[in-house]
Parts: structure tokens; sequence; C-alpha cells
């Protein structure tokens, strides 16, 4: 595994460039698809997703000025991606956004890469009713296991914050599962 700043060298480095991008995708593409995964629940959004921010990074390389990781400005950039791609899907179908996240998660009932239980998907269902910003901050802690201080740096929000928002996050989907469970 190459070290971040010699693959960050290397990608900007027009003879080395191509060789440390395909580094750069073996080395992130499955943390990256988990975190585009959990904000779009579908596969297929999701690798569409994937592609989208690799293809952006690849265009940005030069761009990069290292005031913070390589992983940081990605994760950024995959969230952004994910967000951005999720409010066109809406627009296009001339839908809301709760609407995309409900078909989304109707197709993750039948996806044949989700292979959780019913407690599991039920989870799935309480994180999706987060807003956006809510889900992403919860996702890229509670399933990745960021700090608040990464989280802090990729998402260009103060730790307090972060912390409040997770919390309120953690508060929803702790309400909307009791819910769910007196209803079954």
């Amino acid at each position: 595994m190459v070290e971040e700043q010699e693959l960050v060298t290397a990608l900007q480095t027009e003879a080395e460039k191509e060789s440390a991008f395909r580094e750069l995708v073996s080395q992130y593409k499955e943390r990256l698809y988990w975190q585009i995964r959990n904000i779009v629940l579908d596969h297929e959004d999701a690798d569409d997703v994937l592609q989208n921010t690799f293809i952006k990074v690849f265009r940005n390389i030069n761009s990069f000025k290292g005031d913070s990781k390589l992983h940081t400005w990605m994760y950024r950039i995959a969230a952004n991606e994910s967000i951005t791609f999720l409010n066109k899907k809406a627009k296009r179908n001339n839908v809301s956004i709760e609407s995309v996240k409900d078909n989304a998660f109707r197709k993750l009932e039948s996806d044949v890469y989700f292979e959780g239980d019913q407690l599991q998907l039920q989870f799935q269902k309480a994180i999706a009713t987060l807003p956006e910003r809510q889900k992403l901050i919860f996702t890229m802690k509670y399933f990745e296991d960021h700090t608040f201080e990464e989280l802090s740096e990729i998402l260009e929000t103060s730790v307090g914050g972060l912390k409040s928002s997770y919390h309120i996050a953690v508060k929803k989907i702790t309400e909307f599962i009791k819910t769910q469970d007196e209803t079954l």
C-alpha cells in the first residue's frame, strides 16, 4: 500500500498519474462505496456515485493542496456527490427527496446485496428518515467509526455541531424504532 503523500505526488505527476490513480481506486473504492451506499441505499446508485466521485477526484487532483488528508478530501467529494445525486434524482423524477428515500428503502428490502435481518432493515429505515446532513454525520460516525475531529475536517463543521447533530440523530432513530415496535 502506497503512503498517502507519495500517492498524492504521483497523482499530480503526469507520467505517474494513471498508475497512481489505479492504486488510489484500489485503496479507497470499498470504503468510499460503503460511505456512499449508506447515503443512497441502492447498490446501482452507489456504484454510479462512486464512479462520479472518482472522476471528480481524477479531474481535480491537481487542485488538491494538502490542507487536509487525501481521504478526507475524497470523503467530502463522495458525500457531496451522494447528496447531489439524490437531489437530481428527485428533481428528474419530479418527486420529493422523501419519495426518493422511500423508494430506495423499498428497493433495499429486496436487494440481494443486503444481508440484514428485520431489525437491521428497521434500523436502515430509521436512518433513511433522517435529514441528509444528519444521515451523513450518523453513518460516517456509526458505520465508519470516524472521530468527530475527522468529521469536522471532512464536512467542514465544528466538532460541537457534529456531536449535537449525531446525538439528535441517535434520538430520532431510537424514537423511530420504538414507534415501529409499538405498531408490530
